[in-house]
């Protein structure tokens, strides 16, 4: 239960504010949005669910098969391959900002658009700086391994983990 609640908690606090309060703000809210909705409202619909998704999966394995949440001072205590993990090492930072995505088609802002190329970059060098350094000194050769076989952003084309 206690897991549950400090995953929820890092999901309301951090995600919450990236992919949610934060782009809202930018596009003005329910009074940003054109008063009849178009194809592109109905296409936002796609990324914003996928995103959610993604996040949503990617939370229940670090919780069940990890032991832990996303956040660093409560990492899981097993490297996560499973799930979206078999296929880019970083699901979910790509289910973040397809929700980021999923809000600047929605809304039809640049604003949000930019948001996102920026928290995009903020995501990248945190990873390849602070997360990537840190994921290999805790699991040393496993991590090593991992790496060599699962694309950081994008699923390397034949070379599948399995589950």
């Amino acid at each position: 239960m206690l897991l549950f609640l400090k995953n929820l908690l890092f999901t309301l606090i951090v995600p919450g504010a990236v992919a949610v309060y934060v782009p809202l703000g930018l596009a003005g809210g329910h009074e940003g949005l054109p008063p009849k909705w178009d194809m592109a409202q109905y296409a936002a619909l796609l990324p914003l669910a996928t995103g959610c998704a993604v996040y949503f999966w990617c939370l229940w394995d670090f919780a069940s098969f990890g032991r832990g949440t996303p956040a660093p001072i409560d990492a899981p205590r097993r490297l996560v391959v499973r799930g979206l993990y078999r296929y880019v090492r970083n699901p979910m930072y790509v289910g973040v900002l397809l929700v980021i995505a999923g809000w600047a088609l929605l809304f039809q802002s640049p604003r949000v658009l930019g948001y996102g190329a920026v928290v995009a970059l903020v995501f990248h060098l945190f990873v390849v700086a602070v997360e990537e350094s840190s994921l290999c000194g805790k699991f040393c050769n496993s991590y090593g391994q991992y790496c060599r076989e699962v694309g950081r952003w994008v699923p390397r084309v034949g070379r599948r983990r399995d589950a």
